[in-house]
């Protein structure tokens, strides 16, 4: 019988299969839906980041190379999760189902829990490659200690400050490596002409509509905020709950009060605050420090003689360095019962994701044909300057990938730009100051179902402190009415799924 919450999601899949049902063309599958697969040859459902659906040369040699013969259903990526939640729905998934994150994972946790997905961590040591796979990673996708997933490897952390280089030398600055320093460099770039022009039209920090990968959950990671979760008076409590994120606040007021921001940053997207920055209007940027690629591709076509640089170690009050991190995977890959009926059939799946992260097929999906699509340098893949080449033929396999470098042997990337290869770096230092998320292997009910719903409560108290809207009261009753409205139940249940 299916319990509440389980009924709540089939009612709403099946809703949507209404929708979707007989929409077909947006399945790039050749033959119908999963579980008609055994032995070596089973189907996978992908989705597709890519306007058009790959042809099958790469397929074709990863099923050359690993003996199998494998059945891609490639799903556009803006409906992947309504295709995902239909196929579950309709008992069709195929034999090979990934997610596309952690949001995905937890609605299918009832399911996993009433055992319709296999349990794989008892296999996983019967595997030479599938056994590399980083305990840490795996942890934070365990269900009640068991694991049902395989996970692609993603940075724990890229998060830093990309900032204006040439502004810097301009003005006499060091990189900044405390919040007070950072403080200082946004001001300096909004009140001391640091292009040199005479005018009146910088400003120091650029950002956007978002607290978590704007500047704010970063700069918030700086002071010594917990990541989403924290212990205080032993007992897990939010972050908003915590007086660092008191101070971050108070920073952000500080920069908006002061003009050292966009007044707008509220409601500006990612793209208009990144054009602020590559246009020469503002000076700092904070977020994924890989994103200095493009930003500086775009900003020399504007100004041949800019100039950026990187900086992640910023301490905050305390002298401490912290930064906040992901759960260390993008996707998950997890194998439904209904498709796959045997253990053998099982064992057959996970040897050819086993054979997926050895580094010749890892560099095959995730690179594709050297030569053709990549050269090796130093022992790094240069993609090739064909990008739209990379992007039809290449691109889509690296959704099916496993692991990361580290455990499959894949190249790493190669960068022209030295300022990249620096970012490439910082973020593998994070990885010695990580400020990691308690509640990740933890379950809550009421997280689930209206988590999302609460955090809107306090992001508009956090914007509305900001802008002065509201007073430090204000926000206090804010955090009264995430309490009384299922807050309180929230952290009642992740303290109870300790």
């Amino acid at each position: 019988m299916l319990n509440r919450k389980k009924w709540k999601l089939t009612t709403i899949i099946l809703l949507s299969l209404l929708v979707f049902v007989g929409c077909s063309g947006d399945s790039a599958s050749s033959e119908g839906a999963g579980g008609s697969g055994s032995g070596d040859s089973f189907a996978i459902m992908a989705n597709l980041h890519t306007p058009e659906v790959p042809n099958d040369k790469i397929l074709e040699k990863i099923e050359e190379e690993t003996n199998k013969e494998i059945e891609i259903q490639w799903v556009p990526d803006n409906n992947y999760e309504d295709r995902l939640n239909t196929a579950f729905a309709t008992n069709s998934l195929p034999e090979a189902v990934f997610l596309k994150n952690q949001s995905s994972f937890i609605q299918f946790r009832d399911a996993i829990e009433d055992e319709q997905f296999w349990e794989v961590g008892q296999y996983l040591d019967q595997f030479e490659n599938l056994s590399k796979l980083k305990d840490t990673v795996l942890d934070n996708t365990r269900i009640n200690g068991k694991l049902y997933t395989l996970y692609q490897g993603r940075p724990l952390s890229s998060q830093g400050l990309i900032y204006r280089k040439d502004w810097a030398n301009n003005l006499g600055l060091e990189e900044p490596t405390t919040t007070d320093e950072f403080m200082e460099m946004a001001r300096a770039f909004t009140e001391d002409d640091p292009d040199g022009n005479g005018e009146d039209d910088t400003f120091g920090l650029t950002d956007r509509s978002d607290l978590i990968y704007g500047a704010f959950k970063t700069v918030s990671s700086w002071f010594g905020t917990p990541n989403n979760w924290g212990e205080q008076d032993g007992q897990l409590q939010p972050e908003f709950m915590f007086d660092e994120y008191k101070q971050t606040m108070d920073f952000f007021k500080e920069m908006y009060d002061n003009g050292y921001i966009n007044q707008d940053f509220p409601v500006t997207s990612k793209t208009d605050q990144q054009e602020f920055f590559k246009n020469g209007t503002a000076g700092m940027y904070v977020g994924s420090m890989g994103d200095v690629v493009s930003i500086n591709n775009d900003a020399v076509a504007i100004n041949p003689d800019v100039e950026f640089d990187v900086q992640n170690k910023i301490k905050g009050p305390d002298g401490e360095y912290g930064v906040w991190s992901i759960p260390g995977y993008g996707s998950l890959v997890m194998f439904p019962k209904s498709a796959v009926e045997t253990e053998e059939d099982l064992l057959n799946i996970l040897d050819f994701f086993d054979q997926m992260m050895t580094p010749e097929i890892a560099n095959l999906s995730y690179w594709g044909i050297e030569g053709e699509h990549y050269e090796v340098e130093d022992d790094r893949a240069l993609p090739s300057d064909d990008k739209a080449l990379t992007d039809r033929e290449v691109k889509p396999y690296m959704s099916i990938g496993i692991g990361e470098p580290e455990t499959n042997g894949r190249y790493e990337s190669k960068f022209d730009y030295d300022i990249k290869e620096k970012a490439e770096e910082l973020t593998k230092e994070n990885e010695e100051y990580l400020i990691e998320d308690p509640t990740v292997p933890l379950y809550s009910e009421t997280y689930v179902d209206d988590g999302a719903r609460l955090q809107e409560i306090i992001t508009d108290a956090t914007y509305n402190y900001i802008i002065g809207q509201i007073d430090e009261a204000g926000f206090a009753d804010a955090i009264e009415d995430w309490k009384s409205q299922g807050g309180e139940a929230i952290i009642e249940e992740f303290n109870a799924s300790e």
